[in-house]
């Protein structure tokens, strides 16, 4: 992972962090025990760091429901 990936990581977690009420920690447990972290961010961070942040929080919310990591 290389410094923009990790920054992008960060932004991620600190905005669904503050979006879901959650600790930074507790969303980087969910992110990374579902697999989106490593699954879905950084492989598709060259795509998903060109959308809005709210487009962004949208999608990562909706993803993790699907993978049962969020209500």
């Amino acid at each position: 992972m290389n410094n923009q990936n990790l920054d992008f990581v960060t932004y991620c977690i600190g905005n669904l962090s503050r979006r879901l009420g959650l600790s930074a920690g507790e969303v980087y447990q969910r992110l990374l025990s579902s697999g989106i972290l490593s699954g879905y961010i950084i492989p598709c961070y060259d795509v998903l760091h060109s959308f809005s942040k709210e487009y962004l929080m949208e999608d990562l919310t909706s993803y993790m429901k699907e993978k049962g990591v969020l209500a």
